[in-house]
């Protein structure tokens, strides 16, 4: 009974936590991809180079929210605006992960258990 206690606080709960946190995590980057391929076949570019999304835009894929979406312009990195009309090279967008663990608490989430993934991908 001592070893089966042991097993489970200490080594399946654990586990559990990590196994829980890694599948979040892969959804997450899923939902961020599949986001990106939507903006691939929607694109923001008009004939001019000029940046305009469409009316009904998703903001949400399979469960997460996608925000911060930004057109990258040029080499410089910067967001494209009036001031910077360089070529349109790629897109940025975030989402945001929240874990919830059951041991692992002070591993896993050492200051919050919310966690901010960035994507990018280049127009092609």
């Amino acid at each position: 009974m001592i070893v089966y206690v042991f097993l489970v606080a200490f080594l399946l709960m654990p586990l559990a936590d990590v196994a829980a946190a890694g599948f979040q995590f892969t959804a997450a980057w899923a939902a961020l991809r599949g986001f990106g391929q939507y903006v691939q076949y929607y694109n923001p570019l008009g004939p001019d180079g000029t940046v305009t999304w469409r009316a009904g835009l998703q903001t949400t894929v399979a469960g997460y929210p996608i925000s911060n979406i930004q057109v990258i312009c040029g080499d410089a990195r910067a967001a494209c605006s009036s001031g910077n009309i360089a070529t349109p090279k790629y897109f940025t967008f975030t989402t945001t992960v929240t874990l919830a663990p059951i041991a692992l608490r002070r591993v896993l989430c050492p200051t919050t258990c919310t966690y901010t993934l960035l994507y990018s991908e280049r127009f092609q």
